[in-house]
């Protein structure tokens, strides 16, 4: 036998991350709608928390909100229970299976895995942020590879952006064999992770 593509992957993610220090962390996959939503800034009414978008245990009508559970929609609650049991200075990679009520598609699935880091402690900036990243960018693939951060929003963190790399496929320029590249749309770039 042989690791599953997606173990090795998420096994060659966290193995950058430790490199640079980081401990790893995990959490539960059936979660509190506390942990999941509230304690991340998610406002009662926030479209993520809605039936059609997050996969709620059934039964639970009867508790309060913050109670009910749910399989997790992002690996961040485990960042919450980090801090509630460690003190800063907190470097932290969390890697793990995350469940979000989509229809499954080429870009969507019900079930997906996630990796998110945290960093927590004094003198640290946006800089050392994009400098973690790209270094993460370059080891897993390759150090030509160029990164681009573009602002976005998540409720949970300020200030907030999307990370794109050049892509490996066409090699940033757009095109593949004189054709559109399918993989970038032609834009030269993938979008993977928020941060």
């Amino acid at each position: 036998g042989a690791e599953h593509p997606i173990v090795r992957t998420m096994n060659d993610i966290v193995a950058v991350f430790k490199a640079m220090g980081y401990s790893v962390a995990e959490g539960p996959e059936i979660e509190s709608d506390y942990y999941n939503f509230e304690s991340l800034n998610f406002p009662p009414n926030h479209p993520a928390r809605d039936m059609q978008d997050t996969i709620f245990l059934a039964g639970q009508e009867h508790k309060p909100a913050c109670d009910r559970l749910l399989l997790r929609t992002h690996t961040s609650p485990v960042q919450i229970r980090t801090m509630e049991k460690q003190k800063p200075p907190v470097r932290v990679v969390i890697p793990g299976r995350v469940y979000r009520n989509d229809a499954p598609d080429a870009t969507h699935s019900p079930m997906f895995h996630q990796v998110e880091g945290l960093a927590v402690d004094t003198n640290i900036t946006f800089c050392d942020l994009k400098g973690s990243l790209d270094h993460a960018m370059k080891s897993l693939f390759g150090s030509s590879v160029k990164t681009r951060f573009r602002p976005s929003f998540f409720p949970f963190t300020e200030p907030s952006a999307e990370v794109l790399i050049s892509c490996i496929f066409c090699g940033g320029s757009g095109y593949q064999g004189g054709a559109r590249c399918p993989n970038c749309k032609a834009s030269g770039w993938i979008e993977l992770l928020g941060a």
